[in-house]
């Protein structure tokens, strides 16, 4: 460039300059056939002697210099460089970095000793980083070189139509053809740089030197589009769109974000475009959050321009589903813009009626998403809390209000549009006074500010306000519908109630509370039920003066009567009528019952008196009368004064106690043998063993002794705890079929194995009975019943070993022997089906306790080890050979804990209890002998202390739901890379990020959506505002 620059310097006038030694300096580097070839005449020998000590001299000079001073001696100092590189490896990159720093402005000096001291990506970081700063300031200087040759052009264009040739036409001619000149001179440069550096480096082994290439790279297209806006550049990001890095694959979906903004590059984008658009797609559900949502902001950009059509978005709308709340508000902004935020023609021209149409129609096309999730209340919650932020429409209360009151006869709302959009105005209701709508990942408990509890205290009242002479309408119109009614009960208390007597709507306040009554009554379901003793209690607590007592006394009416109905369906069963009834109201006694004491003197003695009598009745009926029985006295109990407790009541709970155990006792008994199967059954033995424990742990001897309520206190004898174990145990063993049968029960999260488990944890735990007998046979079933149960082991299991007086040892022993004893009793029963179960779950549960002693509890807790070891010796070598199996099965990963020092010992003892015996018979029953002697000699033979890895839940950073096969492709190996490769020549050979569901590690949501979440895929929503047209009435949603 700089002969470039030069040649276009204005010669001097006169005597010719004197050659300069400096430009002959080059002689000696130069080969002599190159010099004849040129017709150069050979130096004489004094000057060329002069010559050569000149040019040696200035190519001593530091690279800086000769690059500032000696321009034409550069190509000669490269070539210096690049002989001494063999020789003198590192002075020659001193020497380069040295010149890069000056170059740069560095003031202070480095020293040839640095390089022994730094890190090779350090230096490759810094190259690159040069590199990159170089090609910013060529694009810069290009750019400007640019902006000159197109005010050149217009001057020589507007000359040229003045048809006169002179020296000015001239000058611009020189001058265009001079900045044309250049700016191909830097363009070519960046090329060479490129090619040079950057199709090196984008695969570096280093992912922040990748990471900074592809920054690079997108920094130049969009600042210099006119060299790198072409297929041989974009091709390089999309290929680390599938980078193994997360942060190299975010960066080259940034840089593409960058080049969409443009609108000018979208023509020249078709190609690479319908190449990579598909792995763009994918990328919206990679297993880094901050990738996941950079794509779909990168989609967004897609849709803009009309890039992607709705059948490539289909995989998209699952993910408004989806655990993580960033993808999730990501997505659903996306579904916002793309699907419900489309342009809205109106044809009235005042803006209070545009804005009511326009809420109107973006309503309509959020319940059209919503059609696809009906059957799920809590998908619809998930996808209306991924767009709430967005639709503005969703805060249109009163518009909601009037579409649900038929106001507006153009809109016609089906069954299900009308269960969604209740559903809808509640979840947003909620939303907008600061709760929580889908549960939060980390629990954690919403904390806000003076300004914005103001901004909820003004949402409260908007909602108040537009709900204030309308509620009782809505209560009115869908107290009959057991999908509508609940959640338009549960708008209660989402209200200011102090409006009411402000406003002076005494009288809709008390219509609504009678409607919310007349549900109560009018449904049994425990959703509807919930929501109106909630709101009528809420009332209670929250009204003023006369709507506070209205609210008490409509309470205290709602107890009255429903105790009436439940005495009086107990008579009709009685004499023979059916159980509907019977269970309806229990189930509203056991709802109220909950939030509140029911007192009646005599309702105990007749629930009492049906169970003893009436053995045949429906199993679910029996259910909630053990549950009213027990909450009665539950309630009793927290009448008592424990200070001054009175004889007479401390009289009534003891009978009321001995009532309840004598029933829970008989089932404790007969389920067990009970013939009838079915989910009932189930259900019964699961509130039996629940209501069980829950008696054992209210009334816990300990607890009462030395006190006024002694008398109240109970031990449970060890048969009765043997009994409720077996019942346990049976319904712990119930198949998973026979759960999901009934899954949509309503109860069904109250009586499954989970709470089976939790309940029997919950005595061991609190010292109610025995850990002696109770604590080995929970722990025995660790790893038996799935990865919930054993969950609840393991926090059984961390809470008793913080007890620093509890026998951990003992207890891992005897859970271990519990367990081979049932597969001993397989073995004896001849049950072969169950006979390899039972063997595995043993050698589980063995690795599972084992892997308990790590690290430093390794150490610490080595006599513990070492009691279930000889434990184990004893019990294994009792009867032999039949229970030697017991070492293989259950010792083994004990052992394997135990330092090498230890071994001998180990040997020692279990070679001494065989030396007397004679192992010739049954060589089959000797083989786990054989075979642990076995392990215990090659530990000693190879000395070698294999390191167990600690079994605990790893941690995930990214997404928790998804098990991957490869974390990303293999880059670079499909791909030539040439910078004369076109795009199309480039082929993926996938992505490496094939998703493949692992619903063992799935949260519930991802576990409740599956049927779901597909049916979106195939939405496509009218670009037509469909809520505004007729449509015929669709299915109910009952």
């Amino acid at each position: 460039m700089e002969e470039t620059l030069a040649s276009l310097r204005r010669p001097k006038r006169g005597r010719p300059p004197k050659p300069r030694v400096e430009d002959r300096a080059g002689g000696d580097f130069e080969d002599d056939d190159e010099d004849e070839a040129q017709g150069l005449a050979p130096p004489q020998s004094k000057r060329k002697r002069a010559a050569s000590a000149a040019a040696t001299a200035a190519l001593n000079q530091p690279l800086i210099d000769i690059i500032k001073h000696n321009g034409r001696l550069i190509s000669h100092a490269v070539k210096k460089l690049v002989e001494d590189y063999e020789s003198k490896k590192d002075s020659v990159i001193f020497q380069i970095l040295t010149m890069l720093f000056e170059a740069c402005g560095a003031k202070h000096e480095i020293y040839p000793d640095y390089l022994h001291e730094s890190d090779v990506d350090d230096v490759v970081m810094s190259l690159v980083d040069t590199a990159r700063k170089l090609v910013t300031s060529f694009i810069s200087v290009a750019k400007t070189l640019s902006g000159q040759r197109e005010t050149t052009q217009r001057q020589l264009n507007a000359e040229k139509k003045k048809l006169s040739d002179g020296p000015l036409v001239d000058s611009l001619e020189k001058r265009l053809a001079l900045t044309h000149e250049n700016i191909t001179y830097l363009e070519e440069l960046m090329r060479k740089i490129f090619t040079g550096l950057f199709m090196h480096r984008y695969r570096d082994v280093d992912p922040e030197i990748r990471m900074s290439c592809i920054k690079s790279l997108g920094i130049w297209v969009v600042s210099y589009p006119s060299l790198f806006l072409q297929d041989i550049y974009l091709k390089y990001l999309g290929w680390t769109l599938n980078d193994k890095n997360a942060g190299v694959r975010r960066a080259s979906v940034l840089a593409l974000q960058s080049l969409y903004e443009v609108d000018n590059n979208i023509p020249s984008l078709g190609l690479f475009t319908e190449r990579f658009y598909k792995r763009m797609i994918q990328l919206a559900d990679d297993i880094d959050i901050s990738v996941a949502v950079s794509a779909i902001g990168l989609i967004k950009q897609l849709l803009r321009h009309q890039l992607l059509s709705d059948d490539d978005l289909g995989p998209l709308y699952d993910l408004l589903i989806d655990e993580p709340p960033m993808i999730r508000r990501a997505i659903g902004e996306l579904v916002y813009d793309h699907l419900i935020a489309q342009n809205i023609k109106t044809s009235h021209t005042g803006a209070t009626d545009e804005e009511t149409e326009s809420s109107e129609v973006h309503i309509g096309r959020m319940l059209q998403i919503l059609r696809e999730f009906s059957d799920d209340p809590v998908l619809s919650s998930y996808v209306i809390d991924d767009i709430w932020d967005d639709m503005k429409a969703m805060k249109d209360w009163r518009c909601m209000i009037s579409m649900l009151l038929d106001e507006n006869p153009a809109i016609e709302l089906t069954d299900m549009d009308a269960t969604n959009l209740v559903r809808m105005l509640q979840a947003s209701a909620k939303k907008a006074v600061g709760e929580r709508i889908v549960p939060a990942m980390d629990n954690r408990k919403l904390y806000y500010n003076k300004t914005q509890k103001e901004v909820l205290e003004n949402s409260k009242r908007e909602i108040t306000s537009a709900l204030l002479t309308r509620y009782p309408q809505l209560l009115r119109k869908y107290i009959s519908d057991k999908a509508k009614i609940s959640p338009l009960v549960d708008m209660m208390i989402l209200l200011k109630l102090e409006m009411y007597s402000y406003k002076r709507q005494e009288k809709n306040f008390k219509a609504a509370i009678d409607l919310i009554f007349d549900a109560f009554f009018k449904h049994g379901e425990k959703d509807t039920l919930r929501s109106c003793i909630k709101a009528i209690t809420f009332c209670c607590t929250e009204c003023q003066a006369d709507l506070q007592d209205y609210a008490e006394n409509k309470l205290k009416n709602l107890e009255d009567e429903l105790v009436l109905k439940v005495k009086t369906a107990i008579k009709e069963v009685e004499a023979g009528d059916d159980e509907y009834s019977l269970l309806v109201n229990l189930k509203r006694l056991y709802e109220l019952q909950l939030s509140k004491p029911v007192t009646n003197d005599s309702l105990f003695e007749d629930m009492y008196r049906i169970l003893s009598q009436l053995k045949d009745m429906d199993n679910e009926v029996k259910s909630f009368i053990l549950l009213n029985m027990y909450l009665q006295v539950a309630w009793c109990l927290h009448a008592i004064d424990g200070e001054n407790p009175s004889e007479a009541s401390i009289d009534e709970l003891s009978s009321k106690q001995r009532s309840l155990f004598h029933q829970l006792y008989y089932y404790l008994v007969v389920l067990p043998t009970y013939q009838k199967e079915g989910r009932s059954t189930t259900v019964l033995s699961s509130r039996v063993c629940i209501i069980t424990a829950e008696m054992w742990c209210l009334f816990k001897k300990s607890k009462y002794s030395s006190t006024k309520l002694e008398s109240l206190g109970y031990l449970p004898e060890l048969d009765m705890v043997q009994k409720f174990w077996k019942l346990c145990e049976q319904q712990l063993n119930v198949s998973d079929e026979t759960e999901d049968e009934d899954a949509n029960d309503e109860y069904i999260e109250d009586t499954n194995k989970d709470a089976v488990m939790i309940a029997a944890s919950k005595l061991v735990l609190a010292d109610t009975v025995s850990k002696d007998y109770l604590g080995p046979e929970i722990v025995s079933h660790y790893v038996s019943h799935g990865a919930s149960t054993t969950e609840i082991i393991k926090h059984l299991i961390t809470s008793l070993r913080k007890n620093g007086n509890f026998d951990m040892g003992a207890l891992f022993f005897e859970a271990l022997r519990r367990a081979y004893d049932r597969y001993m009793s397989y073995v004896h029963d001849e049950e072969n089906t169950l006979i390899g179960k039972a063997y595995s779950e043993c050698q589980d549960l063995a690795s599972r306790l084992a892997g308990s002693y790590v690290g430093i509890a390794r150490n610490k807790n080595k006599s513990e080890i070492l009691k279930i070891i000889h434990e184990g010796f004893s019990f294994a070598f009792a009867d032999l050979p039949k229970q030697l199996s017991f070492l293989e099965a259950a010792l083994l990963p004990f052992v394997a804990k135990l330092p090498s020092t230890d071994i001998p010992d180990i040997l020692a003892d279990v070679e001494k209890r065989t030396q007397d015996t004679n192992m010739n018979g049954d060589q089959s029953a000797w083989g786990p002998y054989f075979t642990f002697v076995k392990e215990l000699r090659e530990r000693l033979k190879n000395d070698v202390f294999q390191e167990e890895k600690e079994e605990k839940p790893v941690r995930r950073r990214g997404r928790p739901r998804k098990v991957r096969d490869a974390p990303g492709k293999k880059l670079f190996d499909e791909h030539n890379s040439s910078d004369e490769d076109s795009i199309s020549a480039s082929d993926q050979q996938g992505h490496g990020e094939d998703d493949t569901d692992d619903d063992a590690d799935q949260p519930l949501i991802n576990t409740i959506r599956a049927s779901s979440a597909s049916k979106l895929r195939s939405l496509k929503v009218s670009q037509q505002g469909t809520s505004s047209q007729k449509r015929a009435p669709g299915p109910s949603v009952a």
